[in-house]
């Protein structure tokens, strides 16, 4: 009896490239990520962390190379079709929408889905935001903001996260919040991919460092040292 072969990676990037205005941006990536996964993705302004993450929601293609799901292209339309409904993009423009509440904010993504909204207000204790949560959002400080979009991804709950600069604006209990929610995400199998220029503590993830697309230049530090 012939030996089982394991199952691919659930996501494998494959010397994947990226060209815009006719500079690289991204050169022979390749990755292999599997269930429970955490990788963390930093570099310098302009290094290609966002982008990286857009080729991976599918909002952008590779110049080069192949981003495969479960063994299959994901620009491959009805592979697509599948592959983005397995995704939760966090960016930062956070969509929050001012004149609703920050219950119906978060109800409001989850009947996107075809849910019935009984996740949101649990997501929002969660996040430590329960005392506000029949206020207007426009009331909200920008760290509030942030942790009502982290409250949309408990509340959609997909298995692959994709958070760019995801604890920008958080305070330290903010941070810790963020932290935990990644790590539990992960007991269950779930996979994220976190860009950043701040320290985040995620256990056990791997790192992917880009590296500066056009060599510095010179500022006024440099010259006065």
């Amino acid at each position: 009896m012939l030996p089982l072969r394991p199952p691919p990676p659930r996501l494998l990037l494959n010397n994947v490239s990226c060209m815009r205005n006719a500079q690289t941006v991204l050169r022979d990536i390749n990755l292999s990520v599997n269930d429970g996964t955490a990788l963390v993705l930093t570099g310098a302004n302009g290094s290609g962390k966002t982008t990286l993450l857009r080729m991976l929601a599918g909002f952008s293609r590779p110049s080069a190379g192949e981003i495969l799901w479960n063994g299959h292209d994901v620009t491959s339309p009805g592979v697509f079709q599948q592959y983005k409904l397995q995704l939760n993009w966090m960016s930062l423009k956070d969509a929050v929408k001012e004149k609703l509440t920050v219950l119906e904010n978060v109800q409001w993504f989850e009947l996107l889905e075809g849910k019935d909204g009984s996740r949101a207000g649990p997501a929002i204790e969660l996040m430590g935001l329960g005392r506000l949560m029949n206020e207007k959002s426009r009331m909200l400080s920008m760290g509030q903001r942030k942790r009502l979009q982290l409250a949309r991804l408990l509340a959609i709950d997909r298995p692959i996260w994709l958070l760019d600069e995801p604890s920008v604006a958080l305070d330290a209990e903010g941070t810790r919040l963020l932290e935990y929610i990644i790590a539990e995400h992960r007991k269950k199998g779930g996979i994220v991919f976190v860009a950043t220029h701040l320290p985040i503590e995620i256990e056990d993830s791997m790192s992917l460092r880009l590296p500066q697309r056009f060599p510095r230049r010179k500022t006024l530090v440099d010259l006065v040292h």
